[in-house]
C-alpha cells in the first residue's frame, strides 16, 4: 500500500482548450489522500470567462450554458489554495498540462502557486514507463474496470488514485512513498511549468527557438531586448515570472 507522510491531492481539470497562455479552467476535481488513507473530494465547475471551444466541449461535456453561472476562479482561488495547502500534487499527464494550467490560472489574479517544497508526481510518467496506454486502458489493465464518465474531472481523479494504488501493489520497485516513486521513475526539475526553460548541470537553458541550449543569463546579458521580446509575447505568466527572476538575477551580478 502506498505510503504518505503528508497529503497527496490528484488534481484533473477541463478546460476551454489546451494553450497554457490563453485558456481557462472550467471544471477541478481534487481528490485528497490523507496519510491516514482518508479520501477528500473537492469538485467545482468554473466560469472561465471567454467561451468553451466547441472541440474541448466534445471531449468533456461542458458547454458555456453550463458554467455561466458557476463561479469564476478568482472567487475560488482562496478556497483552492488552502484546501492544496502542505500537499503533495499528482495527477495524469498533470506535470505537463493541470499544474501549469492551475499556476496560471493562480498567476492571472496576483496569487502565487509554486512546486517548491511539493512533490510532483505524474501517473502517466508510471504508466507510460511500464506499460504505455491511455488513462481508460491504465484503469482497465491495473484496476480490471471500465472507467464509466472519463473525461469528467472527478471520474478521472478518482481513476487516477485507483491506478496510482494498483501500481504500488504491481511494481515492487516503485517502493511505497512518494519519494522513492519519483527516484525510480525520475524527478524532473521544473524551471517554468511550460518547459521554455530546463535545467542543464543546473543552469536554466531555452528549451526553444533560436537560443535552444543556450544559458538564459547568457543571452540576458548579451541581448537584454530579449527579455523585452519574451514578456510582451504570448508566453505563460509563470514563464515571464520566471524570465524576470533570472533576469534581475543576473542584471544584479553584471552590475556587481
Amino acid at each position: 500500500m502506498l505510503q504518505l507522510t503528508r497529503p497527496l491531492a490528484i488534481i484533473d481539470l477541463e478546460t476551454t482548450g489546451v494553450n497554457l497562455g490563453t485558456d481557462r479552467i472550467v471544471e477541478i476535481a481534487i481528490v485528497k489522500i490523507m496519510p491516514d488513507g482518508k479520501k477528500l473530494v473537492k469538485r467545482k465547475l468554473i466560469n472561465p470567462e471567454m467561451p468553451i471551444s466547441a472541440g474541448s466541449i466534445d471531449i468533456h461535456g461542458i458547454t458555456n450554458e453550463m458554467v455561466k453561472d458557476a463561479p469564476t476562479f478568482r472567487q475560488v482561488a482562496n478556497e483552492l489554495k488552502q484546501y492544496l495547502d502542505n500537499c503533495d500534487l499528482a495527477g495524469y499527464n498533470s506535470n505537463r498540462f493541470d499544474i501549469p494550467m492551475l499556476a496560471e490560472e493562480f498567476l492571472r489574479i496576483g496569487m502565487e502557486f509554486e512546486s517548491k517544497g511539493r512533490k510532483l508526481l505524474d501517473v502517466q510518467k508510471i504508466f507510460h514507463m511500464m506499460e504505455q496506454r491511455t488513462l481508460s486502458a491504465a484503469y482497465r489493465f491495473y484496476c480490471q474496470k471500465e472507467l464509466e464518465g472519463a473525461h469528467g474531472a472527478e471520474a478521472d481523479a478518482s481513476a487516477t488514485w485507483e491506478v496510482l494504488v494498483a501500481q504500488v501493489s504491481k511494481y515492487p520497485q516503485l517502493g511505497t512513498n512518494i519519494d522513492t516513486i519519483l527516484k525510480c521513475i525520475g524527478e524532473e526539475p521544473v524551471v517554468d511549468y511550460a518547459r521554455r526553460f530546463v535545467l542543464e548541470n543546473g543552469v536554466e537553458v531555452f528549451n526553444f527557438g533560436k537560443h535552444k541550449g543556450r544559458s538564459v543569463a547568457e543571452i540576458l546579458k548579451a541581448e537584454p531586448q530579449y527579455y523585452d521580446w519574451m514578456m510582451k509575447g504570448d508566453f505563460p505568466l509563470h514563464t515571464k515570472q520566471k524570465l524576470t527572476e533570472i533576469f534581475n538575477r543576473t542584471m544584479l551580478k553584471k552590475g556587481q
